[in-house]
């Protein structure tokens, strides 16, 4: 089954472009933007927002081994 991610892009006056994931978690932000960012050109500043960590945090988590 495939899974859809809104992405905002906003296009400076000087040019620049600015990417949102507005509904990804985890690294499947940064997936689904590799390869427009690939096309368009270097990243020169990359802001994870907080819905990156709360999933890497879960994925984290569930690969824990258990411990007694």
């Amino acid at each position: 089954m495939s899974s859809y991610q809104k992405i905002e892009y906003r296009i400076g006056t000087d040019g620049q472009i600015h990417e949102t994931v507005l509904n990804g978690e985890g690294s499947s932000c940064t997936l689904a933007t590799a390869g427009i960012e690939a096309e368009l050109g270097t990243v020169l500043q990359r802001e994870l927002l907080p819905e990156y960590q709360n999933q890497a945090e879960a994925e984290e988590a569930t690969h824990l081994p258990n411990q007694i």
